[in-house]
């Protein structure tokens, strides 16, 4: 195993929830992440869909050294180069398209891109991915999907995402192979813009107190 997939195992086995952060503005992510650091997260992944998303990714590490950060939402080899760069640990991407993949240029190890059935899952694992985000996971069988899953491929590992409630955490979590999941609602876009930082903390704390 890849010394990130490796971080990321001893990482999640602490703090299995990952919070999933749209961040507007750079200025943000210093608190965001001592915010997050301070409830005992140890995995972020940042979101490219703002103007200041690989901004955020730098200022966060510098902010949080012990917290592994990473971009989600990457579509393109722009992306990864542009995430990587910024100081990305690791990327997450919806799916997975031939022209990705052929960006990614063996760095497979790096990202956790998204499948919705069984027949992704085989062809990520094939090419290298070690691991794999279920998404959007409400809609791609939930919890059923992963027990039906953890039969004939009891290799794989997931990090569930999209559509999952705070309720449903626990249950999510206590699948075998499920190494961690993926939310907004640790710190959701309106309290991040309003630097609710102490909520962000509580809300942290109480969902890791689930695992």
């Amino acid at each position: 195993m890849t010394n990130i997939i490796q971080r990321l195992d001893e990482a999640a086995k602490a703090a299995p929830v990952v919070p999933v952060l749209v961040v507007d503005a750079a200025a943000s992510a210093p608190p965001l992440a001592q915010a997050l650091e301070a409830a005992g997260v140890t995995i972020a992944e940042v979101t490219l869909r703002t103007a200041d998303g690989l901004k955020v990714i730098t200022e966060m590490r510098k902010a949080a050294p012990g917290l592994i950060v990473g971009a989600g939402t990457v579509l393109s080899g722009r992306d990864v180069d542009a995430a990587l760069d910024a100081g990305a640990e690791f990327l997450v991407s919806p799916g997975m398209s031939p022209g990705l993949r052929a960006a990614l240029g063996g760095r497979e190890h790096l990202m956790i891109p998204g499948v919705a059935s069984a027949s992704e899952a085989m062809a990520r694992s094939e090419e290298g991915f070690q691991r794999l985000k279920l998404f959007p996971a409400a809609i791609a069988g939930g919890v059923p999907a992963l027990k039906a899953l953890a039969g004939p491929l009891p290799h794989l590992k997931f990090m569930p995402t999209g559509g999952i409630t705070e309720g449903e955490v626990a249950s999510y979590l206590a699948q075998p192979n499920v190494f961690a999941v993926g939310g907004s609602w640790i710190a959701g876009q309106a309290d991040i813009a309003a630097g609710n930082w102490a909520k962000i903390t509580d809300t942290a704390k109480r969902l890791l107190a689930l695992r």
